[in-house]
Parts: structure tokens; C-alpha cells; sequence
């Protein structure tokens, strides 16, 4: 019997999307108002998806406790009220989209996970545009 357990977070959070490889003006064709060089910043809602077996002593897929635990402790703690592209060192080197933070979410979560379960990130930048990782 697998169930899924849904975990929901918020994290505040500024970025600039930016390809140092190219010209301001192609910077500016593809990114628009995203390559401000001031950045700009986002209320980020993060659900982590978990589905697995119910375990029959506890009845649970996961400790929903210990996952708002990990999820504040591993990912929280590091990219709110943080410049991404500037105060992390996931974003050094990467391009802080959605897209590239919803991979980095799940990278750190699923370490810290049993692989039994499975795992799916939704990030949502704006309440009209989210992905999901993996699709």
C-alpha cells in the first residue's frame, strides 16, 4: 500500500538570473527583468512529495515532524532571506532558475533519505509559475 505524504515550506529569497558567457544584451533578451544586476527576490512555497509503504507500527509513510525538520535544517536554513547567486555555493556556478533550484532541493533531500521512498520537489517562484523535479 504505497501513500504519499506532501510536506509544505516557504523560503524568501533573491537571485539574478545571469549567464556570465554572454553579452549584457543577449543577458537582457533572455532573462528580461530576472537579470537585474541588483537582483530581485521571490516568496518561494516548496512542497517535497514523499510516497513510500505505510509503515504498520506507526501508520506512517514518514514522520511528518522529521521531515519539516530535515527540509528547515538541509534546505531553509540555507537559501532564506539569502542572495542565491551570492551567499550559497550551489548557486556559484549555476544559474539560480527554478528549475536549477527544484534539482538542488532534491539532490539535498535525497541524501538524507531511505531510497525506498520515493521523492518529487514542487517549487513554486510566483503563484502562476512552478516546476517540478523529477517531471
Amino acid at each position: 500500500m504505497k501513500v504519499a505524504v506532501f510536506r509544505k515550506e516557504h523560503f524568501n529569497a533573491a537571485h539574478r538570473l545571469h549567464n556570465p558567457e554572454w553579452s549584457e544584451e543577449k543577458n537582457d533578451l533572455i532573462f528580461g527583468k530576472c537579470n537585474n544586476p541588483h537582483y530581485h527576490g521571490h516568496n518561494y512555497e516548496l512542497f517535497v512529495k514523499l510516497t513510500g509503504e505505510v509503515d504498520p507500527v506507526t501508520g506512517y509513510v514518514y514522520d511528518m515532524k522529521e521531515l519539516s525538520d530535515l527540509i528547515k535544517d538541509k534546505v531553509i536554513s540555507k537559501f532564506d532571506h539569502k542572495n542565491l547567486n551570492l551567499d550559497t555555493e550551489y548557486f556559484k556556478n549555476l544559474n539560480p532558475t527554478a528549475e536549477n533550484i527544484a534539482v538542488v532541493i532534491y539532490n539535498i533531500l535525497r541524501k538524507e533519505l531511505d531510497h525506498n521512498l520515493d521523492l518529487k520537489i514542487r517549487l513554486y517562484e510566483t503563484e502562476r509559475n512552478f516546476v517540478e523535479y523529477p517531471a
